[in-house]
This record gives C-alpha cells, structure tokens and sequence, in this order.
C-alpha cells in the first residue's frame, strides 16, 4: 500500500495524493506536486522526502509555516495518521507500513553529544559539531532481494572535524548523517547501488565539488561527500 496525503478543509476531503515518487512538493505555485491555490499557502511551501516505507516533512521558510498535529515544525518525520496543517487547510498522512516509534530515535540521535565509552573527547572548533556516523539512525532491516545481496560492502569515513577519522559500515537500508536543524541527508541502500538525498537544510550537499540537487546520486568509491560543514568519504569496503 502506497502512503498517501488526504487533503481536507473545515471537514471536507477534497482531494487524495499518493506518494508514489521520492519528493513531493506542496505550494501555492504552479509545478507543485500538491497545489493549494490560497494566498495564505506560501508558492513553495513545503516538500515531503519520500525513502522505502518512511516519510519526511520540511517546510521551507514559508511565510505562515508549517503545523503537524498542532504544533509548529521545520521538519518532522511523518508518522502514520499525522495531520499537517497549511493555512486552513489539513493533510493527514496515511501510511500503515511507516516504522512505528522511529521518530524519537532519528530526532535524538543525529548530534553526537558525547563521545562513546572508551574514546577521549576531542576538543570541538566553533560551528563544527556534526553527527558522528556512530550514532546515525538507520532503518530496521529488512529482507533482502538477491540483487541487494550483490552489492559490495560499503562504509563512510569523517575526514575533517572533531569526529575525523570515525568510520561507519553502510550495512542497513538507511543511514541518515548531518546535524539536525542545519543540514541532513540520507545514505539509502537499494538493490543497484547507494544513494545520497537531501533531506534537511537550503543547501545541498555536496559530492565531488558539485551540488546534489533535489534529486537521489549515486554514490561511487572514494567519492567526497561535504554535509554540515564537513567532509566525509564514501568507499567500497574490499
């Protein structure tokens, strides 16, 4: 069953999404995914990151800003019977195959606030915290098809910043990697290759010199990934 938006105003549904593609785009601009033509709805509003089972919301600097279940948010990783609000107007997230529970764990785990038993703190340069690869939240596992089994092993290394050197096997079907509030992106494991997708924050990240876009790009080894302010090495493990 796919996930889906179900728009409704003062009680009325009017309309049914599915989120049948990885990015969904809600605004009162023509292009928009979802168009809610309404002066308080801002042109690009908001956008919706689609990933396997699971879903994320970010509003993007809209002018009258984004509401789920009530209260304000910049991001929100959506869970199943989630009311967005827009304006007057409410989307509610229908998704009975979404990851129960998994949004605490993603909200509390993408800032490494200290470091692992065992390992001496390293002082932190002004504006370089980053969420070490060690506490990056991942998917549940799943079953894996036979062309997933194919692919070869790989990991990610920090290269630059307090946690340079910390390396992290990409061995489940998401690894989320960035600092929450500035810029987050997620590694997706699929059965022909790695993708890198922007999740959080204006800017994009970055591989090889060049911006990702809105768009999922493969990874490929040793490519150099720059997320938050920081580089990071993708690699095939031999």
């Amino acid at each position: 069953m796919t996930a889906k938006l179900i728009l409704s105003m003062d009680g009325l549904v009017l309309k049914e999404f599915p989120l049948d593609k990885e990015r969904i785009t809600i605004g009162r601009k023509p292009g928009n995914d979802i168009r809610i033509d309404n002066l308080a709805v801002s042109g690009n509003h908001a956008v919706i990151v689609t990933l396997l089972n699971d879903s994320f919301l970010e509003d993007l600097n809209s002018t009258n800003g984004t509401m789920v279940n009530g209260k304000p948010i910049q991001k929100h990783f959506l869970q199943n019977g989630d009311v967005i609000e827009i304006g007057k107007y409410k989307l509610k997230y229908v998704n009975e195959q979404a990851t129960p529970g998994i949004h605490g764990d993603f909200e509390k785990t993408m800032v490494l606030n200290r470091p692992p038993s065992g390992v001496r703190p390293v002082p932190r340069p002004a504006g370089a915290e980053f969420a070490s690869p060690s506490t990056s939240w991942s998917a549940p596992p799943r079953p894996q098809a036979q062309a997933d089994k194919a692919l070869p092993p790989a990991a990610i290394q920090v290269l630059t910043g307090p946690n340079a050197g910390r390396e992290l096997e990409i061995s489940k079907t998401l690894t989320t990697v960035g600092k929450a509030g500035v810029q987050v992106a997620v590694i997706t494991k699929r059965p022909h290759g790695y993708f890198l997708t922007h999740v959080e924050g204006e800017q994009h990240p970055v591989v090889n010199g060049r911006s990702i876009g809105t768009h999922p790009q493969q990874l490929h080894d040793h490519d150099i990934i720059e997320l938050a302010g920081v580089k990071l090495e993708f690699f095939f493990k031999s």
